[in-house]
């Protein structure tokens, strides 16, 4: 009897890429926010959150202060 391979079930880990759009019009694109923040009920405040959290770490070792961020868009995947 054959048996064919079944797929692994889908997790809830992993990243989704996002696009995120500067004041200065400068983007920067797939950034990596963590699947778990898609899930909160705010989806949109959760990944913001991570973004910012991300950029005030890119800034503070690059000694530049952060660009407020004007629009997030999921990148295509």
């Amino acid at each position: 009897m054959l048996r064919s391979k079944q797929k692994p079930k889908v997790q809830d880990t992993g990243f989704v890429l996002f696009d995120v759009y500067y004041e200065d019009g400068s983007r920067r694109s797939n950034r990596r926010v963590p699947r778990t923040a898609t899930l909160e009920h705010d989806v949109d405040a959760a990944v913001r959150q991570v973004i910012e959290e991300q950029d005030r770490d890119i800034a503070e070792k690059s000694g530049r202060p952060p660009l407020a961020i004007t629009k997030i868009v999921r990148s295509a995947d």
